[in-house]
């Protein structure tokens, strides 16, 4: 076991290019920070709104279709095959969720959506896997196809019913949503008070502890339960060092094969998931291009969470509450973030010139300044880059933490079996 686990985790990094793992009392000292910063950034800005009960369960409702493709997204790269078909997925997940949720009930549309995110899943494996076609390639052409095949279906399934159409289902039974009763509305009142941090905290806990969804507890408990199999189980090591090292894997008896279509089949159906979620949950009915290109962001997220679950689901919260900020009070708590985006950038100058990186500090501290400015200057931003927000949300994002990225050595490398022989 010792001598697969120093070929899956591949040769060890250098001293100098090492980072040292945060502990978890640093790791709770900087959310406690961050948590500080957007609590002075509301009373300054008066957008008291922007950690409110209702921000943080629209962020939550927003970043779980997320972060459930990003985890799919997961499991198919740390088994070393790109899933751009993510997006795909997610929308074989929507259709097969409302068609059976809306004859059957909810959680059976739960499981159709899983199922069909796992057939869109085990195409691209066959494609990738066995015939050995470049691994962006058929993740395009299942985005494609998932389109035009939902399109079809629906004529079929959902037009000429009664609330259906060609485009939309008929309404779904919603899934029931828990409250803690007595904890739900202290933390509301506490969040009216308009405190600093004790209001931001209470508007947090009552955002987890009010109307929350049965689906979202399922959703938020896989990300613990894919860190315990992919790094605590034997199944997980073997899966992983299919995406370091295939062919040392395969020379101590991995079949690389069966990981891989396991890793990508569970990817889809992750995926299927959170396109179930947009349906039932989310909206309630099935509408064609309602996934929105979230299957995309979700790999963003995983990127930026450095194929880690926990560092993904970080990522899929941020765009979840950037995309939130756009849809509760719009332009005021955009404007709000400018002013935080300006002090980060200020402490980013701070570091950048104790790393003794001048150009990048005086970079940083240009863009503040204008950013500053801007807020300033102005009492709102324009309409268009209120909705433009999670998009260069993401894109800055992935910017900044390029520096520090890792994907699997093998990812989206081709395999063929027997190279190792």
């Amino acid at each position: 076991m010792s001598t697969s686990k120093t070929i899956a985790a591949g040769p060890a990094p250098k001293k100098g290019n090492g980072r040292r793992k945060l502990s978890l009392p640093v790791v709770l000292l900087i959310i406690a920070g961050a948590l500080a910063l957007v609590s002075l950034v509301r009373l300054i800005s008066g957008a008291d709104d922007i950690t409110s009960v209702g921000q943080v369960r629209g962020a939550l409702a927003l970043a779980v279709p997320i972060g459930l493709a990003g985890l799919g997204g997961l499991w198919a790269e740390r088994a070393g095959v790109i899933n751009i078909g993510l997006e795909g997925m997610m929308i074989l997940g929507t259709w097969f969720g409302a068609w059976a949720g809306f004859q059957w009930g909810p959680w059976m549309g739960v499981l159709f959506g899983i199922l069909g995110g796992c057939l869109g899943g085990l195409l691209h494996a066959v494609i990738t896997v066995t015939f050995g076609v470049n691994h962006i390639v058929s993740g395009v052409a299942i985005n494609i196809l998932a389109v035009g095949v939902t399109r079809y279906l629906s004529n079929f399934a959902f037009d000429g019913i009664q609330g259906g159409s060609s485009k939309q289902s008929p309404r779904i039974e919603p899934i029931d949503r828990i409250t803690v009763p007595g904890l739900s509305d202290w933390m509301q009142d506490l969040q009216q008070q308009h405190w600093f941090l004790i209001s931001d905290l209470a508007g947090i806990i009552g955002g987890l502890v009010t109307g929350l969804s049965l689906l979202t507890v399922v959703a938020l408990l896989l990300i613990p339960a894919t860190w315990w199999i992919l790094w605590r189980t034997p199944f997980g090591l073997r899966l992983r060092s299919c995406g370091e090292s295939p062919v040392a894997a395969e020379t101590l008896g991995v079949n690389v094969y069966k990981y891989k279509y396991i890793a990508v089949t569970v990817s889809g159906g992750l995926a299927g998931l959170g396109g179930a979620f947009l349906a039932i949950v989310a909206t309630g009915i099935y509408q064609e291009g309602q996934t929105g290109g979230r299957g995309y962001i979700g790999l963003a997220a995983m990127i930026f969470g450095n194929w880690m679950p926990g560092g993904m689901a970080l990522g899929a919260g941020l765009f979840g509450f950037t995309d939130s900020l756009k849809l509760r009070g719009g332009a005021e708590n955009v404007h709000a973030m400018l002013l935080l985006l300006a002090i980060l950038l200020v402490i980013a100058v701070l570091w950048q010139l104790y790393k003794k990186k001048y150009v990048s500090a005086a970079v940083a501290a240009v863009v503040s300044a204008l950013l500053f400015t801007w807020y300033f200057l102005t009492d709102q931003v324009p309409s268009q880059f209120v909705d433009a927000a999670p998009y260069v949300t993401t894109l800055l994002v992935l910017s900044l933490s390029a520096q520090r990225l890792r994907m699997p050595k093998a990812n989206g490398v081709a395999y063929r079996k027997g190279e190792g022989k």
